[in-house]
């Protein structure tokens, strides 16, 4: 048996227009790809007893159209969080866990998780999202999750 994490990187945002990183709305192409991104996960069948959002406009945008009618819980401590930071976030609650965030710091944990280590990120683009499976009762820690898969629109 295997535990699961999905993260979920924010669809593509618009530049800051001069209210500040935090506030930036999803451009067109975001909004059609968030759009496509609940499309996948429907068809996955997954559903998650936790999900853990930034606050941030961008990625409350991109949660909205993935998953229309989800209660998530938002929380600070992901917007522009060190992989140890979202690691503990999902560590020790229910899973399955949705957590929608930012690179740098989702990529990071990725490869923490997988790699081993943090300095290895692979890339992760807009709207990417990783699914990973992590053994029951191994600890959450470095290069103990195995991709179970990797999907962007």
């Amino acid at each position: 048996m295997t535990r699961t994490v999905v993260l979920l990187r924010h669809a593509h945002a618009e530049p800051d227009a001069g209210g500040g990183d935090f506030e930036r709305p999803l451009s067109p192409r975001g909004r059609a790809d968030a759009t496509r991104v609940g499309q996948h996960l429907a068809a996955s069948g997954l559903r998650f007893a936790r999900v853990l959002c930034s606050p941030a406009r961008r990625t409350r945008e991109t949660l909205a159209l993935a998953l229309p009618g989800i209660e998530p819980t938002f929380e600070p401590s992901i917007y522009e969080a060190l992989p140890g930071t979202l690691a503990a976030l999902i560590d020790g609650g229910p899973e399955p866990v949705l957590l929608v965030g930012h690179n740098p710091g989702l990529e990071q944990l990725v490869a923490f998780l997988v790699d081993g280590h943090s300095d290895a990120p692979r890339g992760l683009p807009t709207a990417g999202l990783v699914h990973l499976a992590i053994p029951d009762g191994a600890e959450f820690g470095p290069g103990v999750a195995r991709v179970r898969e990797f999907w962007s629109p």
